[in-house]
């Protein structure tokens, strides 16, 4: 893992390059690899393109961004889940993440033991999980559900575990992708209420979402990816004022062409 080159960041990123492959004719069959194999062509498709940011300790920055722009790509570079194809992340202290509801949750087994399970995965101890079990449980207020297959359980009740156990992992940086659109207003105002104490005690937080007024209640400055690359990095309410000003003007300019080809469709049909 790269150290970072200030210890006053958090999280440094370095000109981080992310590609996917992309196969044109993928093998259905056994026979189909065999006559095809060396012949699988793929193409490259670029998600990040030479991205460059710091996180300070006890920031709260949020990554926005069109789907497919490279900010959901990023946060799994942070959490380790995916590695940069080019560039360099280095982060100061331990990482805990919520990146995909029920990720790290083994269906089959109860809410208490995927407790431990999850909380492995970010290397805690056993025996620190079971001094913070009942603080984990009760925030996430499945006591009468915590001992069933977390199969049984709604979006909603993933979402109360996943975070509960995230927040109670004592880390240095949190790092929440987009899941905290699900589940009830009141259980939402809870975790906004906790992300504000972590960041009061110097939690650094990386958020990603398409809500402006979810980031606005958690984050101070926000770090705009389009195109794979920083379009702009600043407070966040300047940044996002920005960003909806562009994709809305985006919006009307694509219909306004989608209207001209089909009156050019219309007017050719006529003419014929």
């Amino acid at each position: 893992m790269n150290k970072v080159e200030n210890t006053e960041n958090a999280v440094e990123v370095r000109n981080v390059h992310k590609f996917f492959k992309v196969y044109e004719d993928k093998a259905h069959t056994i026979r189909e690899r065999i006559i095809n194999i060396g012949r699988n062509k793929y193409k490259k498709k670029e998600v990040l393109r030479g991205v460059s940011f710091d996180i300070k300790k006890g920031e709260a920055v949020a990554l926005v961004g069109r789907n497919g722009c490279g900010k959901s790509t990023t946060l799994k570079m942070l959490t380790r889940i995916l590695r940069p194809n080019e560039g360099t992340i280095a982060e100061n202290g331990r990482v805990s993440s919520i990146i995909e509801l029920g990720a790290g949750f083994h269906p089959d087994l109860s809410g208490r033991e995927n407790i431990y399970i999850n909380a492995s995965i970010f290397g805690i101890r056993a025996k620190e999980i079971d001094a913070r079990i009942d603080d984990i449980i009760a925030f996430s207020e499945l006591e009468d559900y915590i001992d069933n297959p977390v199969r049984t359980y709604s979006s909603g009740m993933y979402l109360r575990l996943a975070f509960s156990v995230a927040i109670n992992m004592h880390a240095d940086i949190l790092l929440i992708d987009e899941i905290l659109a699900v589940g009830d207003e009141a259980f939402q105002k809870k975790c906004f209420k906790r992300l504000a104490k972590l960041k009061g005690e110097g939690i650094t937080i990386v958020l990603v979402s398409h809500s402006k007024e979810q980031i606005l209640k958690v984050c101070d400055r926000a770090i705009w990816i389009d195109q794979g690359l920083v379009r702009r990095d600043g407070n966040a309410e300047e940044v996002l004022d920005e960003y909806t000003a562009v994709t809305e003007r985006q919006r009307i300019e694509r219909e306004e062409l989608e209207e001209r080809q089909k009156e050019v469709r219309i007017d050719g049909y006529t003419r014929h």
